[in-house]
């Protein structure tokens, strides 16, 4: 090889390894985080974990993916460590369908048909079909889906200008003897696969570039199986990286896939090369392929599967024995699902931080309704009570805030970046409602401590744009959790309501005040009350009108109630008598 080759195959591994990562970053994309929250969920045997750990794998092509995602599972409480076992035995089996997508490059030039089979021949209109795709595409979809296309094209582009670069290495003789070598010591073969793999951070990557040497140079069956053993077991670096901030499960999580892959291959080097040494193997000077390298990458991990399946209850053990309980490790808390392991399939964590948003919502409306109870009848436990949501709902807010906006400036799709807009928008509402609730709160106090009631004409008054406000703050947290544009739209109608009946309320406390029913004193709290409410309904308002403009593709807030107010859209002047009868003043 001279130095022009060697530029050749550096800028051939380049694409190669670009192309499998933008291939295999389109379908994790086109999976939109499906098969991470099936693979979270749907795990109660063994078979079932190996079944989905094969599909999610297969598809995302990256067996290191899905084992770094098992680690944030355990790591933040989503997933037991014993269920983690069968599902990572499942990815050592999916994480093959590359080797066998890059072994296409073996057919020859026969029959016109199969000749369309070849990727020198199909590769050029993927990647036309792609380009056009990603350029001309209307939907997110079909642009997930021409990435798809582009990567595998430029993967088998790589893999070609690998093969050609090495081409000249058949006639080196110093190449040769170390062939040579490794068909003599397999521990070495072992060595190299590992470390190969460990640097680049993918089997099916080192698999490929096995692939593509196989193609220009000779290489025997004793010189490749221990090369494709050793790339199995350098595969484990990635999560063991990942596991390295985690606590204490996913270390074991980490450490049981290096036993997975360590154990299989031991107990198959020790079978395989006890038998070879007594009878002898004619295939071991077999001349490998492409075809023959998957074959034996498939056929190794479907032998350890078999193997240690009905073991995996041991293999939990021997991780834990392993791993000891640290002294200062604590109980899961329900912000540990906020993941940043999660970012690599940013769908999977758009999820996770939505369900974290919809527990906060209601939490808020809990605490925002239990506090107008206090109006009545006070409560000093139900006070302190409300006190700590309020507490907890600011750590919400500082949480995921902190974690959408780290989200954010991933590579997100169009959908994922419109749920983290809405998301951000949502949460700061939802915080300022659980401070008006511990607003109320204290006028609920001060009446209390100052042993003053309203009168009964007040009480009643009160009561009506209570259920009001109640209603609304209901409303605006049903139509967040359920993503329900029908209940939005009832939101802006009544805080409209609302806003009609601090007007009318205050104008009768007025009129009270006048005739000497009521007092300046009392006044003062009920003007805090309704000013309380007027802003609680004004943040139900927004989070309605954020949903509905996110799901319009626009955030024009302020033109979007212009025109619901002027135009009357979405039969609001019928949903506003409707309120109005229902929460008349008599």
């Amino acid at each position: 090889m001279d130095f022009f080759d060697i530029l050749t195959l550096i800028g051939g591994l380049a694409l190669f390894l670009y192309g499998m990562e933008l291939m295999g970053d389109g379908l994790k994309k086109a999976a939109g985080g499906k098969l991470e929250a099936v693979l979270a969920k749907l795990t109660s045997t063994r078979f079932k974990g190996f079944l989905l750990g094969f599909i999610v794998t297969a598809v995302i092509q990256s067996s290191s993916a899905t084992t770094v995602m098992l680690v944030g599972f355990v790591n933040s409480g989503i997933m037991k460590l014993g269920q983690t076992i069968s599902i990572i035995m499942g990815s050592n089996i999916g994480t093959t369908v590359t080797a066998w997508l890059l072994s296409l490059t073996e057919i020859g030039d026969g029959a016109f048909i199969l000749k369309l089979f070849k990727p020198s021949s199909f590769t050029p209109v993927l990647a036309v079909i792609g380009v056009i795709m990603i350029m001309a595409g209307k939907t997110e979809k079909r642009k997930k889906i021409g990435s798809i296309f582009v990567g595998f094209a430029v993967l088998m582009t790589g893999m070609d200008l690998m093969s050609g670069a090495m081409d000249d290495l058949k006639e080196s003789e110093s190449f040769g003897n170390l062939m040579i070598m490794f068909d003599n010591n397999p521990v070495m073969g072992i060595i190299m696969g590992t470390l190969l793999t460990a640097i680049i951070q993918s089997s099916s990557a080192s698999v490929g570039i096995l692939q593509a040497l196989s193609i220009s140079v000779p290489i025997h069956f004793a010189t490749a199986f221990p090369i494709i053993l050793g790339q199995n077991i350098g595969t484990t670096i990635t999560p063991i990286i990942a596991s390295i901030t985690g606590n204490t499960n996913s270390k074991r999580v980490a450490l049981s896939c290096i036993y997975i892959k360590m154990i299989g291959v031991v107990i198959v080097c020790a079978i395989f090369y006890a038998i070879n040494y007594f009878v002898g193997f004619e295939f071991m000077n077999m001349e490998m392929s492409p075809t023959k390298i998957a074959i034996t990458h498939t056929l190794f991990n479907i032998a350890t599967t078999i193997i240690l399946m009905p073991f995996c209850s041991w293999i939990e053990k021997l991780a834990i024995k392993s791993v000891k309980e640290s002294k200062n490790n604590r109980e899961y808390d329900i912000f540990d699902t906020l993941e940043e392991r999660f970012f690599d399939v940013p769908s999977f964590a758009v999820g996770k931080s939505r369900e974290l948003v919809e527990k906060m919502a209601e939490i808020t409306r809990d605490s925002l309704i239990k506090s107008t109870t206090l109006l009545t009848e006070y409560d000093k436990q139900l006070e302190e009570e409300i006190r700590a949501e309020e507490s907890e709902i600011d750590k919400f807010e500082d949480k995921i805030s902190t974690y959408l906006v780290k989200l954010s400036a991933k590579e997100l799709t169009e959908k994922d970046s419109h749920m983290v807009s809405q998301l951000l928008h949502c949460i700061g509402d939802l915080e300022r409602i659980s401070d008006h609730a511990v607003h109320i709160v204290e006028v609920a106090r001060e009446l209390n401590d100052k042993g003053i009631d309203f009168s009964t004409k007040a009480e009643k008054d009160i009561k009506v744009i209570t259920d009001a406000v109640c209603e609304v703050v209901s409303l605006a947290v049903s139509s967040l959790v359920d993503n329900n544009l029908e209940t939005a739209k009832k939101v802006e109608p009544l805080e409209q309501v609302i806003d009609k009946l601090k007007y009318n309320v205050k104008k009768g406390h007025i009129e009270r005040l006048k005739e000497g029913t009521c007092t300046v004193e009392l006044g003062f709290a009920l003007s805090d009350l309704l000013v309380n409410y007027e802003r609680v309904s004004d943040h139900c308002s927004n989070i309605a009108v954020c949903i509905l403009e996110i799901a319009n593709d626009s955030f024009e807030t302020h033109e979007y109630l212009n025109n619901v107010k002027e135009n009357g859209e979405n039969s609001f002047f019928e949903q506003f008598d409707q309120y109005s009868k229902k929460y008349a003043l008599n």
